[in-house]
Formats: structure tokens, C-alpha cells, sequence
């Protein structure tokens, strides 16, 4: 399928691409590359070919979605540079 500049600087408006002149023929050639791909793949006989949702074929781990403690209220009050000794002291904004 050939595609002419014109087209080319369609679709790279439609994509917001500002595209100078002198490369609208190198976005068309290679426009035209990936669709001269996908109809090659079209070509494909996949009847009886299973559809694959996923390449990796492992089980995703889950952890339980349970609150815990890590950290100590001392710990982390203690990289404030001002604490009441239970909040972080910060300025007041208005």
C-alpha cells in the first residue's frame, strides 16, 4: 500500500507530530512498512491456535491486602527537624 506525503502528514497531525517537510517521505516509507507487516500477519491461518492473553505463563503471587506496622513512630519522628513527640511539627500557612 502506497502512501503519499499528503497522507503521511494526516496521520502525523492526527498523531500531534510536527513533522518537517523532508521527513514526510521517511514517515511514509515507514508507515507503509508497518502496514505492509500487519498484512502479512493478517495472512496467518490460525485456526485452532488458542488465544494467548498473556506471554508469561506464570501465576501472579498475591499477597493479603492487610495493614501492618514497620516502622516505629520513633523512627521516622526522628527525621523530623521539629516533632511534639507524637506529629511532625511543621509552619503554620495561611
Amino acid at each position: 500500500m502506497k502512501i503519499p506525503p499528503q497522507e503521511a502528514a494526516r496521520i502525523a497531525a492526527l498523531a500531534r507530530l510536527q513533522l518537517p517537510e523532508d521527513k514526510l517521505a521517511l514517515f511514509a516509507g515507514q508507515f507503509e512498512d508497518i502496514l505492509g507487516y500487519m498484512d502479512q500477519l493478517g495472512e496467518v491461518d490460525t485456526t485452532g491456535v488458542e488465544p494467548m492473553y498473556s506471554p508469561a505463563e506464570h501465576a501472579t503471587v498475591f499477597r493479603g491486602d492487610a495493614a501492618e506496622k514497620r516502622v516505629r513512630r520513633d523512627d521516622v519522628l526522628a527525621n523530623a527537624p521539629e516533632t511534639d513527640g507524637t506529629f511532625f511539627v511543621v509552619p503554620k500557612i495561611v
